[in-house]
């Protein structure tokens, strides 16, 4: 298993990236998991259903499965939100796993980046950022090719590309923690 994360700001398109991109590796015969960091407040469940109903009367774990697909949640009840790490190491092997979000974990990254968002850059602080797709070339890295990688926002093989050579084995990113 290899592993590259997707950092960037609110709005930068992450997320649409992410839908584009997975696709564009499946075509060449990679299989993906994602991993993303949601606000605290987030939950896949709703209220009037069982599982929501099991949930609410304090059971830690509640694990809903069909013929189609199979949800585990487990209910943190005041513990520490576990690390991107231990969240690693409950994921099935795939070829790649893309994480979205844990943008101050020490893994590789591609950072994402929207001129329009106004925001500043993230690779000049984080040296863990191993390549770049954005809308415009970031400052310092005038071609391609130059010292940090890049890729324009709307070239998704050009960023599989990238994402592919950056992604390093889960084993060395788990290992250096």
């Amino acid at each position: 298993m290899r592993l590259i994360g997707l950092a960037g700001w609110s709005g930068a398109g992450k997320t649409t990236l992410m839908t584009r991109l997975i696709p564009e590796l499946a075509a060449r015969g990679v299989s993906v998991s994602t991993l993303k960091h949601a606000h605290h407040a987030f939950d896949i469940d709703q209220p009037g259903k069982d599982s929501y109903a099991h949930r609410s009367a304090g059971a830690r774990q509640v694990l809903v499965a069909s013929a189609n697909r199979w949800a585990l949640m487990t209910e943190l009840r005041g513990a520490a939100e576990p690390t991107l790490a231990e969240l690693l190491r409950r994921l099935d092997t795939v070829d790649l796993v893309i994480v979205e979000g844990f943008k101050r974990d020490r893994h590789p990254k591609l950072e994402v980046h929207r001129a329009a968002n106004r925001k500043p850059w993230i690779h000049p602080e984080d040296p863990f950022v191993a390549a770049i797709a954005a809308d415009a070339a970031p400052p310092g890295v005038p071609l391609p090719g130059a010292a940090l990688p890049w890729a324009h926002l709307d070239d998704i093989a050009a960023i599989a590309t990238l994402v592919l050579e950056k992604a390093s084995p889960l084993e060395a990113v788990l290992a250096a923690r």
